[in-house]
């Protein structure tokens, strides 16, 4: 939430302006937020910060494909519409899931999860839009990856390394037909719309915390070290939770932490995951990530998966988040 506050000089100032008519008082954002910033169904989140301007996308909900808001502190949330209204040809509607949007130019590509129609698994497209609000357009006949032998594939997260390559990320969908998932890795063309050379594990679903599935990878890059996030466990229960793994290069090896997970169910937050990062305006670093409330763990239970933030360090390969949090904290700078 955010609090509007005022200052008397800043009222006595209004008032001399306007000739002595009365205050005009300057509203100021306050220094304090308390979690969910969007109290809504808005499910594997993924933010693009654009100019001043952040941008939003969550899984199918709402009537909308894509379902897109926007803010200009991280905090207050405005509901724009559908930046993909109309899906590629070979994608059947209603499971369009986990989008992530990278600007590559002066263009946008929108990768996201949709239902394979010839298949019926879930498999990646790649959107082409000229705004970060889209209309997203594929104009492909068929997924940009579809790992039929291996469940499908979801979970499609870009990456530019510090040599400008792009990469993409995803997970293959093993948990729908009793397979390991595992995260992968593929080179991606400078216009981010093919995969190039070949694609790489990086990690595979084997710890306890983790049952029968690995999902949602982020890849971040501090202080020479690439981290690894994601999510495991059952997403409809609050079981699911973040942990995360290192590694000296970007295809790895990747160790994972021996603290996971590091983001886990809290109080009246269940099944915090699904997480991305994003900077503020003044450098400091955010985990966005959706959650249940508790008790309440499913959409047939009358659930849904809000929008929440919390801070995130990245030192020393470490990742520590402050969170899941209910209680206000220092909001962050636009």
């Amino acid at each position: 939430m955010i609090r509007l506050t005022f200052t008397l000089g800043a009222a006595l100032l209004g008032s001399v302006l306007a000739g002595g008519a009365g205050p005009a008082p300057v509203a100021t954002q306050a220094a304090t937020f308390s979690n969910p910033v969007l109290d809504e169904n808005f499910p594997d989140p993924a933010i693009l910060k654009v100019g001043g301007t952040y941008h939003a996308y969550s899984t199918n909900s709402a009537n909308a494909n894509v379902p897109h808001v926007t803010s200009r502190n991280l905090v207050q949330w405005e509901r724009i519409g559908d930046a993909m209204p109309v899906l590629p040809g070979w994608a059947r509607g209603g499971r369009t899931w986990a989008p992530e949007v990278a600007q590559i130019g002066q263009g946008f590509v929108l990768y996201f999860t949709a239902q394979d129609d010839d298949s019926g698994r879930q498999c990646i497209g790649a959107a082409a839009a000229t705004s970060p609000a889209g209309p997203f357009f594929d104009s492909s006949d068929k997924p940009l990856v579809c790992q039929l032998g291996e469940g499908g594939s979801i979970d499609a997260s870009p990456f530019q390394d510090k040599d400008g390559q792009r990469y993409l990320l995803w997970k293959n969908d093993g948990n729908c037909c009793n397979q390991a998932t595992n995260i992968y890795i593929q080179p991606l063309s400078s216009d981010g719309l093919r995969l190039m050379g070949k694609a790489s594990v990086l990690i595979q679903n084997f710890q306890l915390w983790e049952g029968n599935v690995i999902e949602a990878p982020t890849l971040h890059y501090a202080g020479g070290v690439y981290y690894l996030l994601y999510s495991a466990g059952p997403y409809d229960s609050d079981l699911y939770a973040v942990g995360y793994a290192t590694a000296p290069s970007v295809t790895g090896p990747y160790k994972k932490a021996p603290e996971n997970p590091i983001l886990v169910s809290k109080g009246d937050v269940a099944g915090p995951g699904h997480q991305t990062v994003i900077t503020d305006g003044a450098g400091r670093t955010w985990l966005a990530y959706h959650a249940w409330t508790a008790g309440l763990t499913s959409d047939a239970a009358g659930g849904y998966r809000s929008l929440r933030l919390d801070p995130v360090t990245f030192a020393g390969g470490k990742v520590k988040v402050a969170g899941p949090t209910l209680t206000p904290q220092r909001a962050p700078t636009p």
